[in-house]
């Protein structure tokens, strides 16, 4: 048979041309998948958590829930303190120069330099209830700060019958000494006496309404009032600048509920933040003794305390007979046992440490560390217990305008941390 050469060297042309964009395809898929997997723990190490778990024939609702196993930071991390002197430091958020503004629980707001030097008390602040584990809590500048000078900040205010977890706004005068025009815009019902459990965190959305959350004092009979939609205890809350009731809250047309209610059966929720890769609302929750949680906050939803819980009374006892799940009540997507005792919490979104970008951070108060944990499809994938050598009980963690995370610990000589590579 005669070959025609024309004929043989088109087939080769077309048949290595073929070759080279089926090889150019993988390359890109491999390289693909190698991005994605830095994101992802290649090989877990063992848990972090060694110790035995208190909620004995407690058992996770589904693989991955608690004791994941353990990471470790590749990169080399700085914990650098820059500023110290204050008492019990309880928020922080930043000002548009770069600046901190920080609440202190006896009832202070303070501002600090880009240089650690803490300013004097500002004046303005409404009287607190420094009681138990109350006094002033949160701190949040408004979204659109550099036009109005507002602040918003939350603390538990003396009233008849006790102490009601409020939100107050105030203008933070030209001169930075003072707030003007102060105004108390919410406060959550009903009072009680006890000093335990008032909550509280806030955070803006990006239409600038403000996500309040809040404990349900704790003792027996008033902390069934996480499942009454006619009380703000137990709840978060979803509300706008002047503390109403936003406009398509889920229980908005629910009869006898409060309409600002967002979602309901939470413990003493601590921490709030959006992941920024869904938009979803986080939140940490402290358990009794045992069962902290992580939840994702969704409308209308029942997180069921004090009906079922992973934790157990202080007493040994266990929780509702020990119940852990219920048909029309979320589980969390991670909890711990023994407890942590999560407080704020924050998505990594900087650039400094990307190995970081994507995981969740979680101050720890009794657990006297940061937690990082790493998720994957709203699941959590790793853990890790960062600064466990510095013993200090952290409140408050956020990421600051240069990438860095900055957080804060509950103490009488108070600290800002900037942690970063």
């Amino acid at each position: 048979m005669e070959i025609n050469p024309e004929v043989t060297l088109r087939s080769m042309k077309f048949f290595y041309r073929k070759l080279f964009f089926c090889g150019l395809i993988s390359l890109v898929f491999f390289y693909s998948a190698t991005a994605q997997n830095k994101q992802e723990p290649k090989t877990l190490l063992p848990p972090v958590e060694t110790q035995s778990p208190i909620s004995k024939g407690q058992k996770p609702a589904f693989k991955g829930q608690t004791r994941i196993g353990g990471v470790k930071t590749r990169s080399e991390i700085k914990i650098t303190s820059i500023a110290g002197g204050l008492k019990f430091p309880w928020g922080l958020d930043f000002m548009p120069d770069g600046r901190m503004i920080v609440s202190e629980k006896p009832g202070n707001i303070r501002i600090v330099s880009k240089e650690g030097v803490v300013g004097a008390n500002i004046q303005g602040v409404p009287a607190v209830r420094l009681k138990g584990d109350g006094g002033m809590y949160d701190i949040k500048l408004d979204p659109n700060f550099a036009k109005t000078r507002l602040v918003f900040w939350n603390f538990v205010e003396p009233v008849t019958g006790g102490g009601v977890t409020s939100v107050a706004r105030g203008k933070l005068s030209s001169d930075e000494k003072s707030f003007e025009d102060v105004k108390i815009i919410y406060r959550a019902s009903p009072a009680y006496e006890g000093p335990n459990h008032n909550g509280s965190r806030m955070l803006f959305d990006k239409k600038g309404n403000l996500f309040v959350s809040f404990g349900e004092r704790f003792d027996d009979e008033i902390r069934k009032k996480a499942q009454d939609l006619g009380s703000s205890l137990g709840k978060i809350i979803r509300i706008d600048k002047e503390g109403k009731a936003v406009k398509g809250n889920p229980f908005e047309k629910e009869p006898n509920a409060l309409p600002e209610i967002w979602t309901l059966g939470h413990r003493n929720p601590q921490g709030l933040a959006f992941n920024p890769k869904t938009g979803e609302l986080w939140a940490s929750d402290l358990g009794p003794d045992a069962g902290d949680e992580i939840n994702i906050i969704k409308a209308g939803a029942n997180y069921g305390w004090p009906i079922i819980s992973y934790g157990i009374e202080y007493s040994g006892k266990p929780v509702n007979g020990g119940l852990t799940v219920m048909k029309g009540m979320e589980q969390p997507v991670y909890y711990w046992d023994p407890s942590i005792a999560p407080s704020g919490i924050t998505f990594y979104t900087g650039d400094l440490v990307p190995e970081w970008k994507g995981n969740l951070f979680v101050a720890a108060l009794r657990g006297s560390h940061i937690a990082r944990l790493v998720i994957k499809d709203n699941k959590i994938v790793g853990e890790e217990r960062l600064f466990t050598n510095l013993h200090k009980r952290f409140r408050y963690i956020t990421q600051g305008p240069d990438g860095a995370l900055y957080a804060i610990i509950d103490d009488p000589d108070g600290k800002i941390f900037r942690i970063s590579n």
